[in-house]
């Protein structure tokens, strides 16, 4: 062999011999970099984002989810109320069912229909409903109100518990 690959040869070892780490300076500068490397990069910053933004988020997002629910709920107590409404307007005074006897209601049986409206509690709150008369008879031409009223507990995590109170009121005159 000539000492052109000779040299050649030589050259291609100390590379192999670089890159698979066998040379001893280089084992140490490349452990040393590498111990440097873990404590000056920030490859942990992004777990501590992490930790910081995710309570945010997942507030925000449950938040956003009480918002819809509330809605739904506010839709939901306001179609009581007009289906109470509804039911007391054709029961007035002259209301007779089929045999001739009266099917005249009380505020209390109204009150007691619309609690009995199978309608999805997501919020999980309580309904109160109250009815009356505002002209004091329940002849056709006079008016019937239901108001239902509705307190909606407030359940996002990270914040602290609280309600509030939906209120919906429907006046109908009555018909029969």
């Amino acid at each position: 062999m000539g000492t052109g690959q000779n040299r050649e040869r030589e050259f291609f070892e100390r590379a192999a011999a670089l890159i698979m780490g066998n040379n001893r300076r280089e084992r140490k500068l490349h452990t040393a970099s590498r111990a440097i490397g873990q404590w000056s990069g920030n490859e942990g910053s992004s777990l501590v984002e992490f930790a910081v933004s995710v309570p945010v988020l997942l507030t925000f997002f449950f938040g956003l989810i009480q918002v819809s629910i509330a809605s739904y709920t506010r839709a939901a107590i306001s179609e009581c109320a007009r289906e109470g409404t509804r039911y007391a307007m054709v029961h007035g005074s002259t209301c007779e069912t089929a045999s001739g006897a009266s099917c005249t209601l009380t505020a209390p049986a109204i009150e007691s229909y619309v609690s009995s409206i199978p309608w999805p509690n997501l919020g999980g709150g309580g309904m109160t409903v109250i009815a009356n008369y505002p002209d004091i008879n329940e002849s056709p031409g006079s008016r019937v109100q239901v108001t239902v009223t509705y307190v909606f507990p407030l359940n996002v995590p990270f914040t602290p518990k609280s309600s509030f109170t939906m209120s919906s009121t429907s006046l109908m005159y009555i018909v029969q």
